[in-house]
């Protein structure tokens, strides 16, 4: 099989947060700050990337400025050659840290927000950030980096969408994305406070579809349709190992942020292997690559060149076996499991948060 070079390198560098997002995608059980790739591994590993035709990289966590090497972080990739893109709460990001990132060549800071309403943010990030983000956001534009704001939707917020679009602009973002919950890691345990209704999504859509126009030319709006309410399941980062590799902060190296839930396989570290061979030769990421794999109706689906079979790591979750087709597709009997969810979170008066995460941390 003729592989492709990865284009996009998303590293972890921790999973420490001062935030508690109950729609966080990390896993249940996540790195402490002893077990974190230290600065000298994660300089490799951007130098092995950018080798193996890794263009951009996403410096994310967790909360990435919790560590205090972002900067020389930073440098390095920009002296290896990558687009790098900070990806932050906000929170921690005061002006002369940004001025040493730009110093330190970084491109593009991405910045979530969690609501327009300040009182709902705050219970949803389980402290009072609004005020240092608005500022970070504030500094960003002030410093020239290309900016993007990021909202996760769930029932408690999606009815705002149109505020949240105005709020982005009002604050200079150059890009929104507004993207429906993926339910992974602790946002799956939160599944049915989180899920809105199919009117909700629908109406939601509609208000970022009109946004689109009206702001053309100044803000790009992204919508990211959430796949329980559709009829085909989302392609998985265009394939699994196609494109696209992750390394936790402990320097598992992974397909995508969610492979991590998928306990039948084993995931090597750069720690103890090049990213080349992870990448060409590594079980892991070639257990479903091509279409060997796949089980029926996949494996002679038209679709399958589309997709991919849709989802692993959602096969996984809801299934327990990866190589079954995603539920998500209304094409499988499997579809029944996504109909039931869909039914319990619309009949669900939940609205109390589970979100254990690691002690709360300063930046």
């Amino acid at each position: 099989m003729l592989l492709n070079h990865p284009t996009t390198l998303l590293a972890e560098i921790t999973h420490r947060c001062p935030l508690h997002c109950p729609y966080c995608s990390n896993p249940l059980e996540m790195t402490r700050a002893d077990g974190e790739l230290t600065t000298e591994d994660w300089t490799r590993v951007f130098t092995e990337a950018r080798e193996l035709g890794v263009l951009q990289l996403g410096l994310s966590g967790g909360e990435p400025l919790v560590r205090p090497d972002v900067e020389a972080l930073a440098a390095h990739a920009r002296a290896v050659g990558l687009y790098t893109t900070l990806v932050t709460s906000g929170v921690g990001l005061t002006r002369p840290r940004a001025e040493k990132l730009r110093e330190a060549g970084l491109e593009h800071i991405q910045i979530s927000f969690q609501d327009s309403d300040d009182a709902a943010a705050d219970h949803v990030a389980g402290m009072s950030a609004v005020p240092q983000k608005r500022s970070a956001a504030a500094i960003v534009r002030e410093l020239g980096f290309a900016f993007s704001i990021n909202v996760v939707l769930h029932r408690a917020n999606i009815d705002r969408v149109g505020d949240m679009i105005e709020m982005a602009a009002s604050l200079g973002a150059d890009r929104l994305e507004l993207a429906n919950t993926q339910y992974y890691g602790w946002a799956l345990e939160n599944r049915n406070a989180l899920m809105p209704t199919r009117a909700q999504v629908d109406a939601a859509a509609d208000i970022a579809e009109a946004a689109k126009g009206r702001h053309r030319g100044r803000m790009q709006i992204v919508y990211v349709l959430p796949d329980y309410h559709e009829t085909y399941p989302k392609p998985c980062y265009g394939g699994w190992g196609k494109h696209y590799l992750m390394v936790a902060p402990d320097g598992r190296t992974l397909p995508c942020h969610g492979a991590t839930h998928i306990t039948t396989l084993r995931f090597d570290s750069v720690r103890d292997r090049p990213l080349r061979w992870i990448w060409e030769e590594s079980p892991a990421f070639q257990a479903f690559r091509g279409d060997a794999w796949m089980q029926e109706p996949c494996r002679t689906c038209p679709r399958k060149a589309i997709d991919f079979g849709g989802c692993r790591c959602q096969a996984f979750a809801l299934t327990g076996d990866a190589t079954n087709p995603d539920p998500v597709c209304t094409l499988t009997p499997l579809r029944t499991i996504i109909d039931r969810a869909v039914q319990d979170a619309a009949g669900a008066h939940v609205y109390r948060f589970r979100y254990l995460s690691l002690e709360p941390q300063r930046v």
